[in-house]
């Protein structure tokens, strides 16, 4: 007559099998059996690969979970992060005076538009430097402010906006240059 041992005795940590004449030890989800044969040990999921979760997995006895940073949601898939949208939920502390841009992972508030003498504010994001202006000689007749976000991940080198120049003004010449933000020399013109 076969002996039970996982009624009897019982060796394993977790689950005990009877088989004719001895037992087998089974480890839960998550668990792996030992090199002993009874005793399990937590699986790290983690280390098996760096792609379960988009930003960060956090091991746990007989699971994982994921985490995103700060300022992102996680999706209902468990593992994929979505950046959070302060300026659309409203989530965001810039005056009355001030835009909201979202940026991954946060925001920032903008200020607006400030013309530096001798231009003149023709809208919220132009200014004109008037040409009976004796000090409008040697400047741009107007200046243009856009606020353009960049989705990082996208394929270099690529154009990000264009500028045409017009004929608009007869013999009215153009120069086009980065004037600032370019100590990196990230972007180029052409």
């Amino acid at each position: 007559i076969d002996l039970n041992e996982c009624t009897s005795e019982n060796p394993c940590t977790q689950t005990c099998v009877n088989t004719y004449g001895s037992f087998l030890c089974r480890c839960e989800p998550g668990y792996e059996l030992e090199a002993d044969g009874v005793n399990c040990s937590d699986m790290d999921e983690c280390s098996f690969s760096e792609f379960l979760c988009q930003h960060e997995c956090v091991n746990t006895p007989g699971s994982y979970y994921c985490t995103c940073p700060s300022g992102y949601n996680l999706l209902d898939d468990s593992r994929s992060c979505q950046d959070i949208n302060e300026c659309e939920t409203r989530n965001f502390t810039c005056t009355p005076q001030q835009t909201c841009f979202n940026i991954p992972g946060e925001y920032k508030c903008l200020d607006p538009v400030r013309c530096e003498d001798p231009y003149i504010q023709i809208n919220e994001n132009r200014c004109m430097c008037p040409a009976e202006n004796a000090g409008c000689r040697d400047q741009p007749f107007t200046i243009l402010y856009r606020v353009m976000d960049m989705v990082s991940g996208r394929s270099v080198p690529s154009d990000i906006f264009q500028m045409q120049a017009t004929t608009r003004y007869p013999g009215a010449y153009y120069i086009f240059q980065i004037k600032s933000g370019n100590e990196g020399r990230e972007f180029y013109m052409r």
